[in-house]
């Protein structure tokens, strides 16, 4: 038909013989040749802006995301952003895996000034009980466990008192333990009347019912006393701050098998918190991370040390971690004297947490 044309079938360019009369080959072909150098002159361009500037900063080597490069001129590489990769089998089992192992949170070690003076606060203030000491004099350390329950199915902090000193950093990337109380109220009177040292006197949260308060212990570790009914486990809290919140999440759920129970952003304070734990809220202690707007990094100091954690095997849960994000800082194996299987890991913001075999756990105990 005059005055059109169409692609021929047979061929994969125009052909001759469909194309018009009034065609003119010579100045569409010109045409054609000058946007396309344009284009590429413009490709060229943005290459060269992009390999000339400033290395990209490396990512953390989390699960899903793959590291790719360029090669520049004078030979050097330079990283770029990171693509995501999709999951393998082996990663998908190791998932699984980590979700069904029997976890669970054990204890939480810190070190204290005053071993003594630190457990008759507990006890006479927050109604815990002893549970065990002992003393470590060829490894220059004493060390307490107490809670509200037997270490077979409670949570418990573990007390340290290294030989000679009695004061500790506690930095400001730790914030709060967490104990359940009936009364706030009462309790605070107690602690008081005892010496102890409230920073905030007994109240609802803002925008919640929920009453509370926070005081400190003799070493200037932080309570938040919450306001609950009777509960299985009242020592219910770890809270700790990070610089990457969502990052954090990601890790725990995959590397450590945390579920997410609620997760909140607080603009009036300035911070978006994440509850992440083993069991429901308020059966179970849960792990409490804060992301403070703009803060990305903590002065951890020297008093906080680390939770313990429960699995079936170490040795799979070390392997978990190096795949999700995580540091081995303790390779898995038995400990000396003890024989408990441990592995311990530092996450992403450099929070220390340690696995303990649950089987050799419960014979350390008996």
């Amino acid at each position: 038909m005059v005055g059109s044309f169409s692609i021929c079938s047979r061929m994969p360019s125009v052909c001759v013989n469909c194309v018009p009369s009034s065609f003119n080959p010579s100045r569409r072909l010109a045409l054609f040749t000058l946007t396309t150098v344009f284009l590429i002159g413009i490709i060229y361009i943005g290459l060269f802006v992009v390999l000339t500037n400033e290395r990209a900063i490396p990512q953390s080597p989390f699960f899903g995301a793959k590291e790719s490069t360029w090669l520049r001129a004078d030979g050097n590489t330079i990283e770029t952003a990171t693509a995501l990769e999709m999951p393998t089998v082996a990663d998908e089992k190791l998932l699984d895996w980590v979700k069904n192992d029997k976890r669970r949170m054990l204890h939480v070690v810190y070190r204290v000034g005053d071993l003594d003076k630190t457990i008759k606060f507990y006890t006479e203030c927050l109604g815990m009980k002893l549970l065990r000491k002992r003393d470590i004099p060829e490894e220059g350390y004493s060390n307490a466990f107490l809670g509200y329950g037997p270490e077979e199915s409670n949570f418990s902090v573990e007390l340290t008192y290294n030989y000679g000193v009695d004061k500790y950093d506690i930095g400001t990337g730790f914030g709060h333990f967490g104990v359940a109380v009936e009364d706030v109220a009462k309790t605070v009177d107690l602690i008081r009347q005892k010496g102890g040292k409230v920073t905030r006197e007994p109240g609802p949260v803002d925008g919640g019912s929920t009453k509370t308060a926070i005081i400190e212990d003799p070493d200037g570790y932080k309570f938040e006393l919450l306001e609950r009914g009777l509960t299985l486990e009242p020592l219910c809290q770890v809270m700790l701050r990070v610089g990457d919140l969502d990052r954090a999440i990601n890790f725990y759920k995959k590397a450590f098998g945390m579920e997410i129970l609620r997760k909140s952003d607080n603009p009036e304070y300035k911070n978006t918190v994440a509850i992440m734990g083993y069991g429901p809220e308020d059966k179970s202690t849960v792990l409490e991370l804060t992301y403070n707007y703009g803060v990305t990094e903590y002065d951890k100091g020297n008093g906080y040390a680390q939770i313990a954690i429960g699995t079936n095997d170490v040795y799979k849960t070390a392997e978990a971690i190096k795949k999700f994000g995580g540091v081995i800082a303790l390779e898995p194996g038995p400990l000396p004297i003890l024989n408990t299987k441990i592995t311990a890991c530092l996450d992403p913001d450099g929070w220390k947490s340690v696995f303990v075999d649950n089987v050799d756990l419960l014979k350390e105990l008996e």
